[in-house]
């Protein structure tokens, strides 16, 4: 039985993708003998954007200091491997199917949602392997999030919050950050990103109540780029390092989050650095070099991202707009849970045409027609192709030294690089 089958066999547990609530969680993990209780110091990451930029910056820097990191992230883009590393290194196919089928026996057949059981699998490894670190990476919203049985972690971070996945995290900004912050634990310091004011307030009320120190953005520490530069500063002074090598402006922030982390923890300036030259995240603005999409259009800078909500927009048109000016197009696919318009929107003056396409293999795909017409009606000329190398080579052909970025979902990313080999 290879990892697949099981997840495939995990998918029929429970009728609800998403169903959040703790009790599943707590019940099996009992039955798994609580791991949770068991796992290296655990740093645990929320947010709306910028989570796992945040997470690959401080597993760098702590890397970089010889420490070996477990990480949990989700989703995935290419393999589900990818959704846990043990002490540095991508879960391997035997121990991965070994620990899913433990789950699923252990289980039995109470109901239980694909994510809860696939967390508690991850929270078995990482007890049963040594490391110095565990990073978890909240799913969705925090406060009932699998994730989100960790009694006292070493840290919490709040990466920025702003609206998404309303449907479940509530429809106002206080409400989503209220359930970001329920990851904060008593006495237990949190590191805050940029928020806006009415999410922040949220924070701090919460914080106060349970008597959490807060590192928060624009108080304790600050983070900007000067003459190309990152610039730093919190009370333990200054640093002066290379910019992230995560492309874009919004970069800056995720990297003053986690070297705010990395400084509450004790870490020198040469894991700082480490932290913001070393991490490799894909599909957040990551350049595609070689394979055979780019063999179909050799001359054509090809970039791929998987932000999908209306900060996600902003992030990516501000970093459009710092990129060395040239013709860019976009080829688009989003799920029909998404705020499509307000995700275009801040697109909309940084390309020419964009071309709508089909997430394949995705139940939740709006289809292309839709994604075209919202984007027309966000100000942007549009069309509809059959695939992401329909949309490409009619592009090449049009301009074939144009900038094109790939954009919308990590579901339509994770399906590029599969294709791209």
């Amino acid at each position: 039985m290879t990892s697949d089958a099981v997840l495939d066999r995990m998918m029929t547990l429970h009728p609800k993708v998403i169903d959040l609530t703790l009790d599943r969680v707590h019940r099996l993990l009992t039955a798994l003998g609580n791991p949770q209780q068991r796992l290296p110091p655990v740093i645990h990451i929320a947010g709306t954007n910028g989570k796992g930029s945040t997470q690959a910056m401080i597993r760098a820097g702590l890397e970089a200091a010889g420490a070996a990191v477990h990480a949990y992230t989700s989703p995935h883009l290419a393999r589900f491997h990818e959704r846990i590393r043990l002490a540095g290194d991508l879960i391997s196919e035997p121990a991965l199917t070994d620990l899913l089928d433990e789950c699923v026996r252990a289980n039995g057949p109470d109901e239980i949602t694909f994510f809860e059981i696939t967390t508690c699998a991850a929270l078995l490894a990482f007890a049963r392997v040594p490391a110095d670190w565990t990073l978890l990476e909240v799913g969705l919203g925090g406060r009932l999030d699998a994730t989100n049985v960790i009694e006292v972690p070493r840290l919490t971070i709040i990466t920025p919050v702003s609206l998404d996945h309303q449907q479940f995290l509530g429809e106002t900004l206080p409400e989503i950050a209220g359930e970001k912050a329920g990851i904060m634990k008593r006495g237990v310091p949190c590191v805050v990103g940029p928020q806006h004011p009415d999410g922040l307030a949220v924070i701090e009320a919460r914080a106060a109540r349970l008597g959490v120190p807060l590192l928060c953005h624009g108080q304790h520490w600050h983070a900007f780029s000067d003459r190309g530069r990152l610039v730093f500063q919190d009370e333990n002074g200054l640093l002066d390092l290379p910019l992230p090598n995560l492309p874009g402006p919004h970069q800056i922030d995720n990297a003053g989050a986690a070297l705010a982390a990395l400084r509450h923890l004790g870490m020198d300036e040469a894991a700082c650095e480490a932290a913001v030259t070393r991490a490799y995240w894909p599909a957040r603005m990551q350049r595609l070099r070689v394979g055979p999409l780019i063999d179909l259009a050799p001359k054509v800078e090809l970039w791929l991202d998987g932000g999908h909500n209306p900060a996600g927009g902003a992030a990516i048109a501000a970093t459009l707009a710092a990129m060395p000016a040239r013709e860019t197009y976009l080829i688009c696919g989003m799920l029909n849970t998404k705020d499509v318009r307000g995700y275009m929107a801040p697109l909309a003056g940084h390309a020419v045409r964009l071309h709508a396409v089909t997430i394949p293999g995705e139940k939740n795909t709006l289809p292309a027609e839709t994604t075209r017409d919202a984007a027309l009606s966000a100000g942007l000329e549009a069309a509809t192709a059959g695939s992401v190398a329909e949309a490409l080579a009619e592009i090449a052909a049009r301009s074939p030294e144009a900038r094109v970025l790939i954009c919308g979902s990590l579901y339509l990313a994770g399906a590029v690089l599969r294709e791209n080999g």
